[in-house]
């Protein structure tokens, strides 16, 4: 059995590693913060490698969940990166949300020592990682998408190889072009409710029912009108991955111009002081500006 790496145990990764680890023994992890590594490892086992490079020598297979593009190719490439140790056959599987074209590079530059590679960000937030009910969306050979499903399924309810390396990111950015018009979709109609005089929560049961529901209406009109958004999908996250979005589309002439509008209302909550706040809170922003 392939011995399985994980490295960045953030809020997101923390917990898929915690699941790979009840699944598989003996897992290796590596955090940037040496503490939460400890932590992780005191809490559920396994071994916490001195560096990247450590856990692409004792491992067959790494996943990674960082939090952007140099990250990603520092933790891989650099210095100190799994490819310095990593044996051929291996496989990189990254969850971290990053551009097309790094992970396209990423691929190619695994792909010259024999060393797979697939882009696999992710759906679901927090709760869809702790609860082990993430969507993943990959791109990559199918071969190495092969060897590592078993593990992608320890926190997943859905994967899916969507085409060629980069194809996952692509998958997601379209993923990110919805949630972004929803979530402001549901702001002004919670805002239009409430300025209308009518009893919202009645609302909710009403259109939920219908053409009208979406996750984002189950999940977050309560915790909108309790003007609560210390929780969630930070804001910081959502710009970095409209700003990739924007930049793919823009290099592609194509038309997002809601989901541009939607970046700039969420640019006002960060000068806000909203930067950790949940994305969510578009109806803040439309109260207070």
């Amino acid at each position: 059995m392939s011995r399985k790496g994980f490295i960045g145990l953030g809020v997101m990764g923390s917990a898929m590693a915690g699941h790979i680890a009840n699944k598989f023994s003996n897992v290796v992890v590596y955090n940037r913060t040496s503490d939460k590594a400890n932590s992780w490892a005191k809490e559920n086992g396994g071994k916490v490698a001195i560096n990247a490079a450590q856990v692409g020598e004792l491992c067959e297979q790494v996943f990674l969940c960082v939090g952007n593009d140099e990250d990603v190719k520092n933790l891989i490439s650099g210095e100190e990166g799994i490819l310095k140790t990593m044996k051929r056959g291996g496989v990189i599987v990254d969850h971290t949300t990053i551009s097309a074209d790094v992970s396209i590079e990423l691929s190619k530059l695994c792909s010259k020592q024999e060393i797979g590679f697939i882009d696999a960000p992710v759906s679901g937030g927090q709760a869809g990682a702790e609860s082990g009910m993430l969507t993943i969306m990959a791109g990559g050979e199918k071969e190495y998408f092969d060897a590592v499903k078993d593990t992608l399924e320890c926190y997943s309810k859905f994967i899916k190889l969507m085409g060629p390396s980069g194809s996952g990111q692509l998958t997601k950015m379209v993923n990110q072009i919805c949630i972004a018009g929803l979530i402001q979709s549901l702001a002004e109609a919670l805002n239009f409710s409430e300025k209308v005089g009518l009893s919202t929560k009645e609302v909710i049961e009403v259109i939920s029912k219908g053409a009208a529901q979406s996750w984002q209406m189950e999940n977050r009109w309560k915790t909108m009108l309790d003007d609560h958004y210390d929780h969630g999908f930070a804001v910081d996250h959502m710009r970095k991955d409209l700003e990739l979005v924007i930049k793919e589309a823009n290099e592609k002439d194509i038309n997002i111009d809601l989901t541009k509008i939607v970046n700039e209302y969420y640019k006002d909550i960060q000068d806000m002081g909203g930067n950790r706040w949940d994305t969510s809170s578009l109806l803040k922003r439309l109260k207070e500006l």
